[in-house]
């Protein structure tokens, strides 16, 4: 490489050093002192290399500039040195610097914005540690999950979630690199169990080559399951129910049929074996009849047929129903003042259905003489709420949130005596949610029950 800005100096100094000695030779042959001579050339001579070496240095304070913008992130606009040497390829140099470090600056705001938009839509939460074990950041859905303060930077994880088996995963994984999941439950009011996956964030190469060892640091992903631990809880109790409702059945089925086939068909007995066995038979039909109904009702394919339906006329018409199996207890029926023109958007079928489920399991648990009471109100202009209250055995407080449930039973002994299949109220429930509506119940042990639904008006 020609090092055209070094020649440039050494001519610079020599030309200044020849040129104090002529203006030095000249003042020393006019004036004929050698000390007024040599102060007169460095008056001359230093605003000249004042002014010579201003003009060389003046692209270095350039270039020194741009440095210094560049050092303090400040990119600002291109550096133009105009001469042919070192220092014109230098600023170019610099230039050129300037323009990849504001690419990698863009990329990395691109990338860093594209981070915090999926941390943000993420309904997982997130927490992020250094090699430390502390924190780095969280994302907003785990402050939400947990209700995190603010401030969680640089402290422990420990110390804002109690679970010492958390802190643990994180060391772990920070020392052997190994990913980590755990299950993690917090007694708290909620409830809530989180499946937690814990995975190492790999160090760069030079700090690998600096002597490194193990993970920068850890990255934890909370889902929250507790809602399908719920799930599969009911799915184990349908499970468990429906094989205990069908097994009992099935083996009084069974053992009245293999006595029959043992000779008792030339008993007096025989008779009531048969009729024992169809007692059972059709209550296995209902059980399937009403499963079949849950699974049509479930599947996407399940359409209503709605008209218009006056409700008094409805109930008119569920009363019919009833009527026998109210009259065995001599239980009384009653409606509430309805307002005649009163009506609902509805399919009859399946609304007949919803009522006369909730008045046999009214009559099922009242007791002889007893009295239920049938009403229906504008609740307000969007729909119209209707209420079946009996003065019967009640309902523990603690079982109201699970008796919509397949075959839940409060009291299985009773249930099974009164014939129910258990899976009255979970069809109910089906039912008015496919109308849009809803479905709750209140009760009080041993002074009765009210059954609530809405429908829309």
């Amino acid at each position: 490489m020609n090092l055209r800005f070094k020649a440039k100096l050494i001519l610079f100094f020599v030309f200044l050093c020849l040129f104090l000695l002529l203006i030095q030779g000249v003042f020393f042959y006019y004036l004929k002192k050698p000390f007024l001579s040599f102060l007169l050339s460095l008056i001359i001579i230093v605003p000249l290399a004042y002014l010579i070496s201003n003009f060389i240095s003046r692209p270095l304070l350039k270039m020194t500039q741009k440095a210094i913008q560049l050092a303090s992130e400040n990119l600002g606009k291109e550096l133009h040195v105009y001469s042919h040497d070192e220092l014109d390829r230098l600023s170019k140099a610099i230039d050129e610097m300037g323009v990849q470090l504001r690419r990698k600056i863009e990329e990395i705001s691109k990338e860093r914005d594209y981070l915090q938009t999926v941390l943000k839509g993420m309904m997982e939460g997130v927490m992020m540690v250094d090699r430390r074990g502390r924190i780095l950041m969280v994302n907003d859905a785990l402050r939400d999950l947990f209700a995190l303060p603010s401030d969680v930077a640089d402290r422990m994880p420990l110390e804002i979630i109690r679970n010492a088996e958390l802190e643990g995963a994180f060391r772990k994984v920070i020392e052997d690199g190994k990913s980590e999941a755990l299950e993690l439950n917090l007694p708290s009011p909620g409830g809530k169990t989180f499946e937690v996956n814990v995975v190492g964030i790999l160090s760069s190469p030079e700090e690998k080559d600096k002597g490194g060892k193990g993970m920068k640091g850890a990255i934890a992903v909370f889902h929250d399951i507790t809602q399908l631990k719920e799930l599969e809880k009911i799915r184990q109790d349908f499970v468990a129910n429906v094989s205990h409702e069908l097994r009992t059945p099935l083996t009084t089925i069974k053992g009245y049929a293999e006595t029959l086939l043992q000779g008792a068909f030339k008993e007096d007995v025989a008779y009531q074996f048969i009729q024992v066995i169809k007692r059972h038979s059709d209550r296995l039909t209902k059980i399937v009849e009403d499963l079949l109904m849950l699974s049509k009702i479930e599947s996407k394919e399940f359409q209503l047929k709605g008209e218009v339906i006056l409700v008094t006329e409805l109930i008119h018409d569920v009363l019919d129903y009833v009527k026998e199996a109210a009259e065995k207890k001599k239980i009384s029926i009653t409606q509430s003042e309805i307002p005649s023109p009163l009506s609902v958007e509805a399919d009859r079928n399946y609304l007949e259905q919803v009522f006369i489920n909730l008045l046999d399991n009214a009559i099922k648990y009242s007791h002889e003489g007893g009295k239920i009471i049938i009403s229906a109100i504008e609740k307000n202009q969007w729909e119209i709420q209707f209420s079946i209250k009996d003065n019967g055995i009640g309902i523990p407080r603690e079982d109201l949130p699970r008796i919509f449930e397949r075959f839940y039973r409060v009291d299985k002994g009773r249930s099974q005596e009164l014939g129910g299949t258990g899976l009255g109220l979970s069809i109910v429930k089906h039912i008015v949610q496919a109308h849009g509506g809803r479905v709750w119940a209140d009760s009080q042990l041993g002074v009765g029950s009210t059954f609530y639904f809405t429908l829309p008006k």
